[in-house]
């Protein structure tokens, strides 16, 4: 890295250190357009929707093009399949050209985490060393985000295209952080479609140094209860990892946390549980009277099959089993609710677009199989829609990325140049 762009790193770290949490975007842009001679620079997030960006601007004296919150405005720029959804689903830089001016957009990208883009204009057009300066720019401007977003509500206000109810509200936060994680043996990314009346979803994963931890779970009923009960289990499910216990014991732990402590009588959660061993690609998998997990190897989608449990809280005392399976390069593991298959999100072809699919990363996997069931059930879901996919690659240790993804493992692009020019 070049002495000037390590001035720059510095002074974006200083200025987000000095301000406060909701001006700590603006004042590291601002360091950013100085650094650049820059005509504007701004960070676009991705809305939670994954359907959007959302560019969030500070409006003290009202206007603005979007929604407002106080002196904050959130302008939506729904995807069409132009250079911002490009940019973004190929997690490469996009370089526009303008009536006199540039655009480059470059992905705000951490361990395959798409959390935006930066959008920088400039007045001349930039060579190759200048938007991977850009790029590498967006890439630390990721972890001043989510340093940041710890600290104020501002950035998931930004995301929410649409308010959230309370059994939403409490939904999201059983979610993990970030719902996409790359490492140098797989790749993963969930997605949860909510009912409009929240079914109790959630899927979480944990990963140690050689081990990784999933969880795909279905609380029963629908709205506020179903979102309690599905807290007692994550809540539950997340303690015993945490210790270090095993697949069978989190399992008996959350099904005696449930059968004990929920206040609806005769709650239950499904779940399929694993642990992947990272250095050799034996996976551990619980299911416990959920939807069987599916693998997708060699041009076919089979179930995995595995031990009966029954659901947690369903009976005090119940033992667990466990089943195995010896992951090969190439393979692609998918756990889903029976919100893929209920009603009419059935008549979805489930394994035929698994294969349709298999050539897309897991983070656009999920997104493509989101939009699939929607467009077959209708906007309106009669229970929530979840799924999580992994991809295995074997081959342990450190990955290959250029700022924030793996760029080997991105979904196939129409056109191969790395920084297209429109």
């Amino acid at each position: 890295m070049e002495d000037s762009e390590q001035a720059v790193l510095a002074g974006m770290l200083q200025s987000a250190e000095n301000a406060a949490p909701v001006q700590a975007v603006e004042a590291v842009t601002g360091v950013i357009a100085t650094a650049l001679n820059a005509l504007g620079v701004s960070l676009l997030i991705a809305d939670l929707s994954g359907r959007a960006l959302v560019r969030l601007t500070h409006q003290p004296n009202g206007g603005g093009n979007g929604r407002r919150h106080g002196e904050e405005d959130a302008e939506v720029l729904p995807f069409d399949g132009g250079p911002y959804e490009r940019a973004l689903r190929q997690q490469a830089p996009e370089v526009i050209a303008g009536d006199g001016t540039w655009t480059v957009l470059a992905p705000v990208t951490d361990r395959g985490e798409a959390i935006g883009l930066l959008e920088v204009d400039l007045p001349d057009e930039p060579d190759s060393d200048a938007v991977n300066s850009i790029a590498r720019t967006a890439h630390a401007l990721a972890f001043v985000v989510i340093a940041n977003r710890r600290h104020t509500d501002l950035f998931e206000w930004g995301q929410r295209t649409t308010p959230f109810s309370l059994s939403a509200e409490i939904q999201r936060r059983l979610l993990p952080a970030s719902f996409t994680c790359e490492a140098g043996a797989f790749a993963l990314s969930g997605w949860l479609e909510p009912a409009a009346s929240v079914g109790g979803d959630t899927f979480d994963y944990s990963l140690a140094r050689d081990l990784l931890h999933l969880s795909v779970t279905d609380a029963m009923g629908h709205g506020v209860a179903s979102a309690l009960t599905a807290t007692l289990g994550v809540g539950s499910l997340r303690n015993t990892r945490r210790r270090g216990a095993g697949l069978v014991t989190q399992a008996e732990e959350a099904n005696r946390a449930v059968a004990e402590h929920a206040n609806v009588r005769g709650a239950y959660i499904t779940a399929v549980l694993g642990r992947i061993d990272l250095t050799t690609g034996r996976c551990e998998l619980l299911n416990a009277g959920h939807v069987p997990p599916m693998l997708v190897r060699d041009g076919r989608v089979v179930p995995v099959e595995l031990p009966g449990n029954f659901p947690f809280g369903m009976f005090l005392g119940e033992s667990y089993r466990i089943g195995e399976l010896a992951l090969l390069p190439g393979d692609r593991l998918v756990v889903v609710t029976d919100g893929m298959r209920e009603r009419n999100a059935a008549d979805l072809d489930l394994p035929g677009a698994l294969l349709r699919l298999t050539h897309l990363h897991p983070r656009e996997a999920v997104r493509a199989l989101s939009d699939a069931v929607l467009e077959i059930a209708g906007p309106a879901l009669s229970d929530d829609a979840t799924l999580l996919v992994v991809d295995w690659y074997g081959g342990h240790g450190p990955r290959r990325s250029t700022a924030g993804a793996d760029n080997a493992r991105v979904s196939p692009d129409e056109e191969p140049s790395a920084h297209r020019r429109l």
